[in-house]
């Protein structure tokens, strides 16, 4: 079983940056991040591989999100820049052994979730 913990959630204005981390209790294969906004269901943002030589990422955050990992210290981050107010979601990650997937039933880890907060 691993655990994965994320932190850096926050109220920011738009156009605002943030960084999101996810860490992890021990080694991880791919790492997503998801999120949910109130009254919508749960929508893939961004995955890494445990490599790093596999980043899938969804289409309204193309160019604005960065997902990047450092296995030494078994955390994932997902950069978050020129945020919008329609990027309000509270942001999970999740992790499995090593599928490489943007399917949400691929993953087994999942972290409590983290609030993003963007203010117009």
């Amino acid at each position: 079983q691993v655990q994965l913990v994320e932190s850096g959630g926050r109220l920011v204005q738009a156009g605002d940056s943030l960084r999101l981390s996810c860490t992890a209790s021990g080694r991880t294969g791919t790492v997503g991040w998801f999120r949910q906004a109130p009254g919508k269901g749960r929508e893939f943002v961004a995955a890494i591989s445990w490599s790093g030589d596999w980043m899938s990422y969804e289409d309204s955050v193309q160019g604005r999100f960065v997902i990047s990992r450092d296995n030494g210290q078994n955390t994932v981050y997902l950069q978050m820049n020129s945020l919008k107010p329609e990027d309000t979601a509270v942001y999970y990650c999740a992790a499995n052994r090593g599928i490489v997937s943007a399917r949400e039933s691929d993953y087994d880890f999942w972290g409590e979730g983290t609030q993003v907060t963007v203010s117009s």
